[in-house]
């Protein structure tokens, strides 16, 4: 079990073992240069390993002096305080607990004085998900850079990936980008393109895009460190700055008002958190309605054209639950969810209803 986090909510139990390990890692190697990593939730772990892994290679010429990372949180049905998923990633690989550092907020005095006391040349950033303030970024003499998930200036902010793939994109990307104070506006020191298909979710296509941006940090971290990196660096455009929002939870509903690919986009782009909603109506033997919420887990644009004998009735044809949507188009529905059950293919959802009619609320 963890220790409870205290003042500054760290997994370590003084100050004066965060100190012992500032010390110590300044003095392991005088080639090695100190950097510390910011992430929190499980996609930014894969960028972590990487950084782990090069910093563990003999001829490495950086150390992990830290990490840092959301307090812990409740989660589960208990709401059982437990670290977040780059903290716990950390210590299953062994990293040291007193170098776990969880501050409520990135501007907290005594946060600002144990990362100094660290000596960081270089803070490295991937969804770790509190702003940092000019004090902190004064901090590393290297700068602060960031992975972000999309071709910069494109898609600002929390959700990238989620907004570039309910816009129905077919070519995103990931940049790293020195940190300023405005949202994900600093100069750009390497991207690079990805095209996108349009069965790829949210999850997957942001999994792809971290891994890629490591590979990029890895590449460009000598030149980060010697300075010719800012020198090179690219401002952005900030006349072609598009924002992408953080998810809410009431954007999960959806609506058969739309096309089907609008729909379909917004099921890739809402998967994982929140997930995607619908409202339906069954109808009984008698004739009687009944509405039952599902969730939508996986869905494509339909080929069917034409019109049917009524628009508000769904049908199963070959393997998915085929829905009316606007503009004569169709969703295809594979997987589905219904309250107080497991996810479900199409097929045995509809084996279930026994007859029962499917309609649109």
């Amino acid at each position: 079990m963890l220790p409870p986090p205290l003042s500054l909510r760290r997994f370590c139990c003084c100050c004066s073992a965060l100190e012992a390990a500032a010390a110590a890692a300044a003095t392991v190697t005088t080639t090695k240069r100190n950097l510390v990593f910011l992430g929190s939730p499980q996609v930014s772990a894969s960028v972590l390993d990487a950084l782990l892994d090069s910093s563990q290679a003999p001829n490495s010429i950086f150390q992990l002096a830290a990490i840092v990372t959301q307090p812990p949180s409740g989660r589960g049905r208990g709401r059982k305080l437990m670290p977040s998923p780059v903290a716990q990633h950390a210590i299953d690989r062994g990293f040291p607990q007193d170098r776990i550092l969880t501050p409520e907020r990135a501007g907290e005095e005594t946060f600002l004085s144990d990362l100094r006391a660290l000596n960081p040349e270089l803070c490295v950033t991937a969804a770790y998900g509190n702003i940092l303030p000019n004090k902190f970024l004064e901090i590393p003499p290297c700068g602060t850079v960031n992975i972000h998930p999309s071709l910069l200036p494109l898609y600002r902010g929390a959700a990238p990936v989620q907004r570039a793939l309910q816009d129905g994109i077919a070519e995103t990307g990931v940049s790293l980008a020195y940190t300023v104070r405005e949202l994900d506006s600093g100069p750009v020191i390497a991207y690079e393109r990805v095209v996108v298909d349009d069965i790829i979710k949210a999850p997957e296509l942001l999994a792809t895009l971290f891994n890629i941006g490591s590979t990029i940090l890895l590449r460009k971290l000598p030149s980060i460190f010697d300075g010719t990196a800012r020198l090179k660096a690219q401002p952005q455009d900030h006349t072609k700055a598009t924002m992408a929002p953080k998810l809410s939870n009431d954007e999960s509903w959806l609506s058969f008002d739309q096309e089907a690919k609008v729909i379909h986009n917004k099921v890739r782009a809402f998967a994982g958190w929140p997930g995607t909603r619908a409202k339906f109506q069954v109808i009984d033997m008698n004739g009687h309605p009944n509405v039952l919420e599902i969730k939508i887990i996986t869905t494509r644009v339909s080929d069917a054209s034409g019109s049917k004998e009524s628009r508000d009735e769904i049908t199963f044809v070959g393997s998915a639950l085929l829905v009316p949507c606007a503009g004569h188009s169709w969703l295809e529905i594979l997987e589905l969810q219904p309250p107080g059950k497991k996810a479900m293919s199409a097929c045995d959802f509809w084996n279930g209803l026994r007859g029962q009619k499917l309609k649109l609320l």
